[in-house]
């Protein structure tokens, strides 16, 4: 069993008893990337609570030789879909396939994600519906549509934060440039 199947044993059950669900996990190098979400998106308390949770579990469990940087941050705005999970929480929103070579028609499709099961999927593309199945399916993401800028003076500065509003208990949260808020880094021994 890999370090990814080996970790997601181990958190899978502890983020779910926290009422989170558990979206993916990802190993590369010396970072260990675990991504959560909450029905309507996990707040940064939420996040913080779910990383020291799983920051612990791991530290007990110990799948990873030597040291390692634990990542636990939301899905973002834009978020990569594998798996037929994935897929079924991104019903209704808008979404870009890549298929694969040998898949018989279009390589690059944009359209509404109407239905997900356990085989396949089913878009919306410019009025007309589309069917693939997952092995035809090579990359596909959420897309995520910018509103206007506020006219200027018109409500909060963006990033703007109030005093003591920061993360309690240690570490810092992150905004990264894909909308997806990360807490920690915290690195294991």
């Amino acid at each position: 069993m890999g370090v990814v199947d080996t970790v997601s044993e181990v958190v899978a059950p502890l983020v779910d008893q926290l009422g989170a669900v558990l979206l993916d996990v990802e190993h590369h190098g010396a970072v260990l990337r675990v991504v959560v979400d909450d029905d309507g998106g996990i707040g940064t308390e939420r996040l913080m609570e779910v990383t020291r949770a799983v920051s612990q579990a791991l530290d007990d469990a110990d799948p990873l030789p030597g040291q390692y940087t634990l990542e636990v941050s939301s899905p973002g705005l834009e978020r990569p879909l594998r798996r037929p999970d994935q897929f079924s929480r991104a019903v209704g929103e808008e979404i870009n396939v890549k298929t694969r070579p040998s898949y018989g028609g279009e390589r690059r499709l944009r359209g509404r994600l109407v239905a997900a099961n356990a085989q396949q999927i089913e878009l919306l593309v410019g009025g007309r519906s589309v069917t693939l199945a997952y092995d035809d399916v090579e990359r596909a993401r959420t897309i995520f549509e910018w509103a206007p800028a506020p006219k200027p003076g018109k409500g909060s500065k963006p990033g703007a934060q109030k005093a003591g509003s920061g993360p309690a208990g240690g570490g810092h949260v992150e905004r990264t440039t894909d909308g997806s808020t990360t807490h920690g880094p915290t690195t294991h021994r």
